[in-house]
């Protein structure tokens, strides 16, 4: 089952993709992996790469960390047949948009959009989460505002590619 998860930042939503993704892999007795798309640029990321990596010891995660061209995760070694946890599509897309060059690519919606599905499609357990960023009255820059539009189009890929969807609000969850 392809799952997608959804809310606002630090509302709980990657301890509840870990408890989810934890349960498919027992119950199917599979492999469980944990595909890191966060590619830290300060202190603030480290800390939370750290707090996240702390949050799943012991939990039988095997780490895949890929920050871009997201069905590169699905190399030699890796089955399938398991139980992805992918967190997150908004820092893979960020990752693919923003390049370190200073440069942005403004196609990169369309083509994550297309490589998630792909991944969903390819392993058929996976956990995608994503950052709910759609709420604020406020105008953006352009850049700002053609990410956001982007993940959006992701995340609509996404909910439609997906057996369920679910958003995460103040550590509440709501199925759809």
């Amino acid at each position: 089952m392809n799952i997608f998860i959804s809310g606002g930042c630090k509302n709980g939503k990657s301890m509840h993709a870990q408890r989810i993704a934890k349960a498919m892999a027992v119950s199917e007795n599979v492999p469980l992996y944990y595909v890191a798309t966060m590619i830290p640029t300060d202190e603030e990321d480290r800390q939370r790469i750290r707090r996240h990596i702390e949050e799943r010891a012991g939990w039988g995660f095997e780490t895949l960390e890929q920050g871009r061209d997201i069905c590169g995760a699905l190399r030699d070694g890796v089955d399938c047949r398991g139980v992805f946890l992918l967190d997150s599509v908004t820092a893979l897309l960020s990752n693919e948009m923003f390049r370190p060059d200073g440069t942005c690519d403004f196609g990169a919606g369309k083509r994550v959009a297309a490589d998630l599905c792909r991944f969903a499609e390819k392993t058929g357990n996976t956990v995608f989460v994503s950052d709910y960023i759609y709420s604020d009255g406020r105008l953006f820059d352009s850049y700002t505002e053609n990410y956001r539009k982007a993940l959006a189009f992701a995340d609509r890929s996404l909910a439609g590619t997906c057996d369920k969807v679910i958003e995460v609000a103040f550590g509440h969850t709501y199925y759809y």
